[in-house]
């Protein structure tokens, strides 16, 4: 079974996928088995093995049997990046000359090795070509994707990485369907072309086999009115869904770098980009639920064992000790237009690696009475004194809510305070003495003042009432009644501040409040 092993210098994989255009920001991963039998007959021209005539048999007979089968790949740990370009036209325009936008999207491979296998037999002159070709290929895709092939030896383990193989079944849990190009075989190509060939004017118009069929380009392919090159068909290939990861990249980590992060911020988005199909922030609580679950499935998977910054337990099952130093999942709603467009993962013990895999690994989530799949992308991660420092109007309004560098004793209810235990008129069990006790529990000092907020002279104090408070998987409240509160300090605090039950999950946090 002949193996292809590929190297790219450059650390970069530059390719569409066919019928995309480019500024659609789309990556052929794996690359398509069309794409490499076009590379492997160009590799012969350019290098001088064969000329204007063609291929020589062999090289026919080589093509012809890659042809019949999909290969399967290993996939390298892939990163998802872009750039963007401003090309000149070529034209004058009010005295300047114009440009136009170009993305320039690609996948960062950095050291990792592509393995591409076809489960067919070669002779021993079809296996030494097959060799010589892959050497003499100097790109794959575009033509910065820079490659280095070779073909492995037999017996040769494959390198580590991810397998991605042809089915068109529906894909499994953590998997992904994707459509690539792939030739026919010889033979169901000749009855294509006969039928095809048949109502044509001009019999120019349908390559004569298959190896001329690779060899067409996109101006013949323009020109002669086709949508897909003859010869090819579409075939569906899975990957892992973390094939191509979102957001920074994954680097093997030092010692220094696998440090766990105090935090983690993800950009929530609507498929159609309307922020106002997003959840709206009465949709709090369900929407962390969601998250956190699916983080820990996430986390169980690529690691294989518990993850108790994730799950709050310890590794038999029990709850931790402590000051609530395992995540809090806090959707947030940082442009201010009701609807959840953030979440903040944070974790006073610090996310460790396998958290922080997890995280970066669920880039979905779902929404009630949305069928389509929300999408989360990684905005920034580190301290909270780093996410301090994002910019803009999200930046500002996560300042209010992690509190300013130098802290503030205002504070007020972002999400409704809802009691962890039932409320007394008198004793520890009060409004003020759960409060108090909330705050002791998570190493803040006692609130000199606590104001209950009026919902008929506040909105945001009167939308909360709307908040859902019981949580789908868990305990319910020993009371289902949410209170907007006001927190005034000696001295100032630090933020996140989140109070009473499911504050891990969003309710019962606090933003900071000018002083008044």
């Amino acid at each position: 079974m002949p193996t292809l092993l590929f190297r790219f210098p450059a650390g970069r994989y530059h390719a569409t996928p066919w019928g995309h255009h480019v500024n659609e920001g789309l990556i052929e991963w794996p690359p398509s088995p069309w794409r490499l039998l076009r590379a492997l007959v160009a590799a012969g021209y350019n290098s001088g093995m064969w000329t204007g005539e063609g291929p020589p048999e062999t090289a026919r007979s080589l093509v012809g049997k890659l042809a019949t089968v999909l290969p399967r790949y290993r996939l390298p740990k892939a990163i998802g990046a872009h750039s963007r370009h401003y090309m000149p036209l070529a034209r004058v325009k009010d005295g300047r000359e114009e440009t136009t936008l170009v993305f320039d999207t690609f996948a960062r491979v950095e050291n990792g090795v592509l393995a591409v296998s076809w489960d067919v037999e070669l002779t021993q002159e079809e296996s030494e070509l097959l060799g010589r070709l892959t050497e003499r290929m100097g790109y794959l895709g575009r033509s910065e994707s820079w490659i280095q092939g070779r073909l492995a030896a037999a017996g040769e383990p494959l390198p580590e990485g991810l397998d991605s193989y042809p089915s068109g079944d529906p894909p499994p849990l953590g998997w992904e369907q994707v459509p690539l190009l792939a030739p026919l075989d010889e033979a169901t190509y000749s009855r294509w072309r006969e039928e095809q060939a048949a109502g044509m004017r001009q019999g120019d118009a349908v390559p004569k086999d298959l190896i001329d069929c690779l060899q067409r380009d996109t101006v013949w392919l323009q020109k002669e009115g086709w949508s897909q090159p003859p010869g090819s068909r579409r075939v569906f290939y899975l990957r892992p869904q973390n094939a191509i990861e979102t957001g920074a990249a994954h680097l093997q980590p030092s010692r220094a770098m696998d440090r766990p992060v105090e935090a983690m911020l993800l950009c929530l988005s609507h498929p159609t980009r309307n922020d106002h199909a997003l959840p709206t922030i009465a949709r709090t609580l369900p929407q962390a639920e969601l998250l956190h679950r699916a983080l820990v499935s996430r986390a169980e998977r690529e690691g294989g064992d518990y993850c108790p910054v994730l799950t709050g337990c310890d590794e038999t099952g029990r709850p931790l000790g402590g000051p609530h130093r395992h995540a809090h999942i806090l959707p947030l709603d940082l442009d201010r237009d009701g609807h959840l467009d953030h979440y903040l993962v944070w974790a006073p013990m610090g996310l460790d690696r396998g958290a922080r895999a997890a995280v970066r690994a669920v880039r979905q989530t779902y929404a009630k009475n949305t069928p389509e799949p929300l999408q989360l992308t990684i905005a920034g991660s580190g301290s909270l004194d780093d996410l301090r420092g994002i910019p803009g109007f999200w930046g500002e309004e996560l300042r209010r809510i992690l509190g300013p560098r130098e802290g503030a004793s205002r504070w007020r209810s972002l999400s409704p305070f809802v009691p962890p235990r039932h409320l007394k008129k008198r004793g520890r069990d009060t409004l003020e003495g759960q409060v108090g006790a909330e705050l002791a529990s998570r190493g803040l000092p006692p609130a000199r003042e606590i104001h209950l907020i009026d919902p008929r002279g506040c909105p945001e104090a009167l939308r909360q009432r709307h908040f859902v408070r019981t949580r789908s998987k868990g305990p319910p409240p020993p009371i289902d009644c949410g209170f907007a509160l006001e927190l005034v300090f000696d001295e100032p605090v630090h933020g996140p501040i989140g109070l009473g039950y499911a504050s891990h999950f969003g309710l019962g946090l606090f933003r900071s409040a000018e002083d008044r």
